[in-house]
């Protein structure tokens, strides 16, 4: 992500330049924290061999520590609750965080450049997991904050 130009743009440049540390340079650039919001969504279920869509609640998180170099973050759902450990895989104009919970089922952030006229963050939400053996999911969409 970057703070002062688009990641494609700065590569562009770069390569037109000759200066791969110019690379480097921007795209190591990220917010420690970002607070993102989520407020449209869907929710789904597998029962009795059909899947069920339900609007999903708004939903809101916190993704501090973040290191792209370790590839590395905490996802914080609420005060005093013990962060959940994240892995970054990193993207052109994204990053995703990837978060495995109990049971071994994923839940994924993917986090966008900075839009200039909002100067937030375009983000996707998606969890997969099950309950009582039937598959749930939910995709959300909505912005980051740094």
């Amino acid at each position: 992500m970057s703070k002062s130009a688009p990641l494609a743009a700065v590569i562009v440049a770069a390569l037109l330049t000759g200066s791969p540390a110019a690379i480097a340079e921007e795209t190591d650039a990220a917010p420690a924290r970002l607070l993102c919001t989520f407020s449209s969504g869907s929710s789904v279920s597998y029962e009795a061999g059909a899947f069920a869509t339900k609007p999903a609640a708004p939903l809101s998180f916190a993704i501090t520590k973040i290191d792209l170099e370790g590839q590395s973050a905490a996802l914080t759902t609420a005060e005093g609750q013990t962060p959940a450990s994240l892995r970054i895989v990193r993207a052109v104009n994204a990053n995703h965080f990837l978060e495995v919970v109990n049971e071994g089922f994923l839940n994924l952030t993917t986090i966008y450049d900075k839009d200039p006229k909002t100067g937030l963050h375009p983000a996707v939400h998606s969890r997969h997991l099950g309950l009582i053996g039937q598959p749930v999911f939910g995709q959300y969409s909505g912005t980051c904050a740094e």
